[in-house]
């Protein structure tokens, strides 16, 4: 019995200890998807301003 209880508390003090030292550490992965995303909106954004550009180069020509 005292074999299970000690292995029991070594595996809570495992796990505390691990999650302790993971709990103030900044996520890289995270960071990086969010700049991958900003991204693709930048240039999904300049693509709809370059279609509304050539959209209104066709009805200024269509005026003419």
């Amino acid at each position: 019995m005292k074999h299970l209880l000690a292995a029991l508390i070594a595996g809570l003090f495992a796990v505390s200890s691990f999650a302790g030292s993971h709990a103030g550490a900044p996520m890289g992965g995270a960071s990086a998807a969010k700049e991958a995303a900003s991204a693709k909106k930048a240039e999904t954004k300049a693509k709809v301003e370059a279609k509304k550009a050539d959209a209104g180069a066709k009805k200024e020509e269509a005026k003419k």
